[in-house]
């Protein structure tokens, strides 16, 4: 029903600034009763980080920050859904306006600044949904204002391991100042071991996941994967927002904002990076594919790129929830096509070539 609406609501919302119209619908959301999604076909099955997926397609962190609707997102199909960013002291984030939709280029640019309503309340939402079924990880940083950001993130690790499928140490967001610092191979290595530690501490097995800026050298690529690799991290998010202006940005006046730019211009940077990263780590831990998916063929190509999962945001708010059954049908469409009964045997199979441009 949502999904039918949504055509009818969009002039509406787009009719509000872009997070009023944000806090809207999750409001509807958590007005919705609780709904059971279709069943998805075998062959969009995925298996990653010790789950079985039902299907490749994840709503990215960011949208539910305080994991307020977390099962009615599943409920429109997700394969799984991240919460969050989540840290641990309650902060507003920047001075509101602070997202802007670059309409004509089909983005969003943003710069909240990690606004969260703090570990415990998140924490007590994550645990009442304890035993439901679907697939909810949470993404974590640190406070602002945080005079340890390393403990920032062993106490979100430590609070919310025992009640997600999987952690994302997000050290990428350009909005909080310093927080990129720790994307430094020193800094990530103390990290990660401290990350695992708390984990394994909390007797959870949740999976610990990196998310990383798609501005990064391939110089600090290399370093991070290697850091990832030895420390055990079970795989890598690619790739957050970026603060680059493509030239080809048609709202201009709008491309001057501060913050992250996300959306279709940031698919095509998103996706060499996807591929770099995938010729670095191939089989050994699973990449999430994240960065102006709107579209099946845009999913398709992500996977071809490495991704064995991938995940959506910044298109939802053009095309809105049913782009999410257009992807799952379009993914088996190519299956179909390609005369495979699965999605494991496309992932990273043209890697090289898109990393190179072709």
């Amino acid at each position: 029903m949502i999904e039918a609406l949504f055509p009818l609501a969009r002039p509406l919302l787009h009719g509000l600034d872009a997070e009023t119209a944000h806090d809207l619908t999750i409001r509807g959301l958590s007005l919705l009763p609780p709904r059971r999604p279709e069943a998805d076909d075998p062959a969009l099955a995925v298996e990653a980080f010790g789950h079985r997926f039902p299907n490749p397609v994840g709503l990215a962190a960011g949208f539910d920050k305080g994991a307020r609707v977390a099962d009615a997102l599943l409920g429109l199909g997700f394969g799984f859904v991240e919460v969050g960013g989540v840290v641990p002291q309650p902060q507003p984030g920047n001075p509101r306006p602070r997202v802007f939709r670059l309409t004509r280029d089909r983005a969003v640019i943003n710069r909240f600044g990690l606004n969260s309503e703090g570990l415990d309340a998140v924490g007590d939402r994550l645990r009442a949904r304890a035993g439901r079924e679907g697939i909810v990880g949470v993404n974590i940083g640190a406070n602002k204002e945080s005079q340890d950001r390393l403990a920032d993130y062993v106490a979100c690790t430590a609070r919310l391991a025992p009640h997600v499928a999987f952690i994302t140490v997000n050290v990428s967001s350009p909005n909080t100042p310093g927080l990129r610092d720790l994307q430094g191979e020193a800094f990530l290595d103390d990290l990660l071991a401290r990350v695992v530690a708390a984990r394994d501490e909390s007797g959870s097995r949740a999976a610990v996941l990196l998310k990383i800026a798609p501005d990064i050298a391939l110089e600090g690529l290399d370093a991070m994967t290697a850091t990832a690799l030895r420390r055990g991290i079970q795989g890598l998010v690619v790739s957050n927002t970026t603060v680059a202006r493509p030239a080809t940005l048609a709202e201009a006046t709008l491309a001057r904002e501060t913050g992250g730019l996300s959306g279709r211009p940031l698919f095509g940077p998103s996706t060499r990076l996807l591929a770099e990263t995938f010729l670095r780590v191939g089989d050994r831990i699973p990449l999430v594919g994240v960065g102006g998916i709107d579209s099946a063929e845009a999913a398709w190509t992500k996977i071809r790129a490495g991704a064995r999962l991938v995940q959506l945001y910044s298109a939802l708010v053009y095309e809105g929830p049913g782009l999410v059954g257009t992807i799952k049908r379009g993914l088996l469409q190519r299956l179909k096509v390609e005369g495979s009964t699965g999605l494991a045997a496309i992932v990273g199979r043209d890697a090289a070539a898109i990393a190179r441009g072709a």
